[in-house]
């Protein structure tokens, strides 16, 4: 773990000289992921400033073994790679309320975030991102050891 957080602020180091793009002040559209449990997210960017944003997902996970609710927020820092290509790097918390029929409950897990996306000519975004998530609290952590990584394909709207 010390070394996942090593790399994370070795990246982010090395790329606060390379110039922000100018990111949308707006996009909203929807995020597909798979977490051991496919599911899909309402997703919403708000521009902070110049290089930096908030995400802001809510979502729906369905697995064998549980059915759940997700709310994250992320704050992430946009760096441009060339013309319509940017990488994104962040940190957030995301909250969970499972329900698997039988149980119900809550927990909290942090997350990092990184990831790549395309700005078309048009106010169209794609994207691909990492999430690694630790869980704390509640059944869910203890199915999934306390970790579980997230990879997913948002497409928004950029207004």
């Amino acid at each position: 773990m010390k070394k996942i957080i090593l790399l994370f602020l070795v990246l982010v180091s090395v790329t606060t000289t390379l110039t922000a793009q100018e990111i949308s002040k707006n996009a909203i559209g929807i995020r597909f992921g798979d977490n051991d449990g496919f599911g899909g997210e309402i997703s919403y960017q708000k521009k902070i400033e110049d290089g930096r944003r908030i995400e802001i997902d809510l979502g729906y996970r369905d697995h064998k073994d549980y059915d759940a609710f997700k709310l994250t927020g992320i704050y992430q820092w946009v760096w441009n790679i060339d013309g319509g290509f940017n990488w994104c790097a962040g940190v957030g918390s995301w909250s969970y309320n499972k329900n698997d029929f039988k149980d119900s409950g809550s927990f909290v897990l942090a997350a990092g975030d990184i990831g790549i996306e395309y700005l078309f000519d048009i106010p169209l975004q794609l994207s691909l991102d990492f999430r690694p998530e630790m869980y704390f609290g509640g059944d869910y952590a203890d199915f999934r050891d306390g970790f579980g990584p997230d990879i997913a394909l948002g497409i928004r709207y950029r207004f």
